[in-house]
């Protein structure tokens, strides 16, 4: 009995067990706790969080937008979307699964009481854990920083221009969306000491009021860059003339030392009218580095293309407002999340809800401090990056990435932006080394070096002495080009090209550019000379010993009797600008009784180049490859040879006739003719062919005497038709259609020339009727030539000039045509300066003459032993 009874308890027992085991398995969560299950129950299963919209309309409804989508898309990311898998992870990082419930309030106005009245009537009243708050100026947020210490409520400010507060309130936190002027100003002076700047100057165009407080940081920071002067262009930024000169006076009074120049502005139209006015002035570096003081966009850099080394700077990869709301109320969650596993009562239920009856610190905790602790320890990698909170200044760190552009020359030599640093976090990472190497003074380049010799005078000796040279343009024996970045010439030399015969400006030029201050000068006077004449003036001047001042003649002519005076080059040399002229320079008896020439060791003569004429091609033309006998021998070959093969296949046994071996089909001397005029044209017609062993043979000897003849034909016709075009008939100078201008014949050349001064001596009536057809320059007289229809039927100009034009001519229309004439002569040294030269040249090493030309011979693209060229030196 007692056994039974036994045994019977303890089955009951684990019935028992069981049914409870199974009772706490079916069990919530929530209700294993009593306090969780009561505080989600207090809080309806919702964690509030209040925004304080701003009260501008403008700027409120975007902000609003803006927490609506962020509030949506947390809330969206509580549920696992339909298709999840098991790698499925919850970005929604409240505890319980509480849904994120926004609470948004707008003041009436901006006054302190307004925004006081809304937050404790409209918010705080709701139980929220923290607030959320959009200050526009520095006032608002003075009043949300108080705010948020009398409520004790965590307050987040997002905050867009304003530079944020310098406070330690541990219940104000403030995310900056956009970057404040005293961290652009770090960016500048982070730019300005890494390029090695020391000083610099603030040019303000329109809109710079916006920069006003950037602009203040500058100038209170001393040291180590100062800012010496501030040009205000406001009143005249849209007249380029006022503008240039006020820079011009400006500059070229303070004669400043190397130094940046900022500019401010939002207008671009007189951003523009300011950075061309510098390129124009010569304000550029090495010695001048401008930069734009305020941010731009990528897509803004492309409406600015000079000057060159210009630096900007700009935010790169900025996000929305959404993505740093979003990252604020994670920020929330996340902290809200850690306290929970601590104090859930305090980290879930606001005891601030009455803003007129604030809990004794000493008898209830604060909930508030309680959460504030957590946030500021919270760190996470969100949408804007990485975000944590810095410790001591109650700002919260986003990611805000900048970009330093410099404006270069890309390969194809067009200007071009490209990225030389980065900005992100205070710290700058220089992607291109050399473009922070600091300011470069003017290396001058070999032979304009300083200024060590003393100027040149008459009955002075050539060695030791400094020389003023002046040349020409004149390809292929002096080209130019534009100076690097640097100002300075890789090859060739510093050539000045200022437009002027003013040797007090010509002298003021040459000593800004021996003392460094090259930069002061137009851009486009600074030009590198190259090219036969000028290799010939560099091996003269290291032989005889000598430096000199390259400058191009202002007028461009080579020089005439002109209104009482000389004009061009003879001019320079007659008045003193110019101690030697080095170009394609040619003698004639005028020129000779003035100035003195060495003795030439090239000479040329003057030739006409003319145009090629579109003409149609008669309808005989095929037959031009062949002369006409060749064309009778052919034909009459044909006919024998078809004679012969006729008779041999009659006479032969074997043949296609009626008597050999009774052939039904008979070769006639028709079959002959046809067989011969199928291979001698290449076609594949129904033929006969012989069936003798004679007629064979011959018919293989005349197919090869078919390939050799069409072999022929083939390598004539494009002879031919390469050379279809035809020129104008012009014999020479004593040609028919010169010497009668009513004929309608137009010609001309250059005016000044020698080639117009031979002209005029020799043949008068026909130079005074060429006189209205005669351009400034051979380039422009060639391209009368070239036009359609062409405005000059024969230029008449040096031949070895008219070779280059020629050769350079991609659509070989151009030729010259009829026999030379005018071939120049040689003249003696009469001076010591023409002593000294002549020697110089005539005692050149061997061989240097034939590489001078070689040298010149590449750039005219076709090669001849030694080229015949005009080129001589004038005193």
């Amino acid at each position: 009995m007692s056994f039974t009874s036994s045994s019977s308890w303890s089955s009951w027992s684990r019935t028992v067990g069981a049914f409870f085991l199974f009772q706490l398995l079916l069990t919530p969560p929530c209700l294993l706790h009593p306090q969780p299950c009561s505080l989600l129950a207090q809080i309806g299963h919702k964690l509030r969080v209040g925004a304080l919209l701003p009260a501008q309309r403008a700027v409120r409804i975007p902000v609003q937008a803006a927490l609506s989508r962020a509030a949506l898309d947390m809330n969206r990311e509580r549920e696992p979307p339909e298709d999840h898998g098991p790698e499925w992870k919850r970005d929604n990082f409240l505890p319980y699964n509480l849904s994120l419930e926004l609470i948004t309030r707008q003041p009436e106005s901006a006054d302190p009481e307004s925004l006081f009245r809304s937050v404790c009537q409209g918010v705080v009243v709701q139980g929220v854990s923290a607030i959320l708050a959009f200050p526009q100026n520095r006032d608002e947020l003075l009043q949300v920083d108080f705010m948020a210490s009398f409520l004790e409520i965590p307050f987040l400010s997002v905050i867009e221009h304003e530079e944020p507060l310098r406070t330690q309130n541990q219940f104000h936190l403030q995310m900056l969306t956009g970057v404040p002027e005293s961290s652009l100003s770090d960016l500048l002076l982070t730019v300005l000491q890494r390029s090695g700047w020391r000083e610099g100057t603030a040019v303000l165009c329109r809109g710079w009021e916006e920069a006003r407080g950037l602009l203040t940081l500058l100038e209170g920071r001393g040291r180590p860059w100062h800012l010496h002067a501030l040009l205000n262009l406001t009143h005249l930024s849209h007249d380029a003339t006022q503008v240039h000169d006020f820079l011009s006076r400006h500059f070229r009074r303070n004669h400043p030392s190397p130094a940046s120049v900022l500019l401010f502005g939002s207008d671009p139209q007189c951003a523009a009218t300011v950075l061309r006015s510098a390129q124009d002035l010569g304000l550029t570096l090495p010695t001048v580095h401008w930069v734009l003081g305020q941010p731009l966009s990528p897509d803004a850099l492309h409406t600015i293309g000079l000057p060159l080394g210009l630096l900007a700077y700009g935010q790169v990869d900025r996000k929305p407002l959404d993505f740093y709301i979003r990252d604020a109320l994670q920020l929330v969650t996340r902290a809200v999340a850690a306290a929970t596993t601590l104090r859930p009562d305090l980290a879930l239920i606001q005891n601030m809800v009455n803003c007129f009856n604030k809990p004794n610190k000493q008898e209830v905790p604060s909930s508030g401090q309680y959460l504030s602790r957590f946030l500021s320890n919270t760190s996470f990698t969100g949408l804007t990056g990485p975000v944590r909170v810095h410790q001591n200044q109650s700002q919260i760190f986003t990611s805000q990435r900048f970009h330093i552009w410099s404006l270069q020359r890309d390969a194809m030599g067009q200007p071009t932006w490209v990225t030389v640093g980065s900005w992100e976090g205070g710290q700058l990472q220089v992607e291109d080394q050399e473009i922070w190497q600091g300011p470069k003074h003017w290396h001058r380049t070999e032979g304009t070096g300083e200024r060590t010799k003393g100027r040149w005078r008459p009955g002075m000796p050539v060695a030791g002495s400094r020389v003023k040279v002046v040349t020409l343009v004149e390809h292929p024996f002096v080209f130019t080009r534009d100076v690097d970045d640097e100002g300075s010439c890789p090859a060739g030399q510093f050539c000045l090209d200022a437009g002027t015969n003013s040797s007090e400006n010509l002298e003021r030029f040459f000593r800004e550019v021996a003392s460094g201050n090259s930069s002061f000068l137009p851009s486009e006077y600074s030009k590198c000379c190259y090219g036969y004449c000028i290799d010939l003036l560099e091996k003269l001047a290291e032989d005889l010993g000598f430096e000199f001042d390259l400058y191009i003649v202002g007028d461009g002519k080579y020089g005439a009797w002109k209104g009482g005076r000389w004009t061009g080059l003879v001019g320079d040399l007659l008045n003193g600008l110019a101690d030697m002229a080095v170009t394609s320079f040619s003698i004639n008896s005028a020129r000779s009784r003035v100035i003195d020439f060495t003795s030439p060791f090239f000479s040329t003569s003057l030739g006409i180049l003319v145009r090629s004429k579109d003409t149609a091609a008669p309808i005989g033309a095929f037959m031009w490859p062949l002369h006409w006998s060749m064309w009778v021998g052919i034909f009459l070959a044909l006919h024998i040879t078809a004679l012969f093969l006729t008779l041999y296949e009659w006479k032969s046994p074997f043949g296609m006739t009626p008597h050999g071996r009774n052939r039904v089909r008979v070769f006639s001397y028709s079959s002959a003719l046809n067989l011969c005029y199928a291979i001698l044209f290449g076609r594949t017609v129904s033929s006969k062919t012989p069936k003798c062993w004679t007629g064979r043979f011959l018919m293989n000897l005349w197919a090869i005497f078919c390939l050799l003849v069409l072999s022929s034909y083939t390598a004539n016709l494009a002879a031919v038709m390469v050379g279809e075009k035809t020129f104008e008939e012009v014999s020479g100078i004593h040609d028919a259609k010169l010497h009668h201008p009513s004929r309608g014949f137009r010609f001309g050349t250059v005016r000044e020339s020698s080639a117009e001064d031979y002209m005029k001596k020799s043949f008068p009536e026909m130079h005074e009727y060429m006189r209205r057809f005669n351009e400034p320059t051979t380039p422009e007289g060639v391209a009368t030539l070239k036009t359609d229809p062409p405005q000059l039927d024969a230029f008449i100009m040096d031949k070895a000039l008219l070779d280059y034009e020629v050769s350079i001519d991609a659509d070989c229309k151009l030729a010259t045509v009829g026999k030379p004439f005018a071939i120049e002569a040689d003249t003696n040294p009469t001076v010591t300066w023409t002593y000294y030269t002549t020697s110089g040249i005539r005692w050149f090493p061997v061989g240097t003459e034939c590489l001078l030309s070689r040298r010149l011979v590449d750039h005219i693209m076709f090669c001849v032993s030694c080229l015949p060229a005009p080129c001589f030196l004038a005193f």
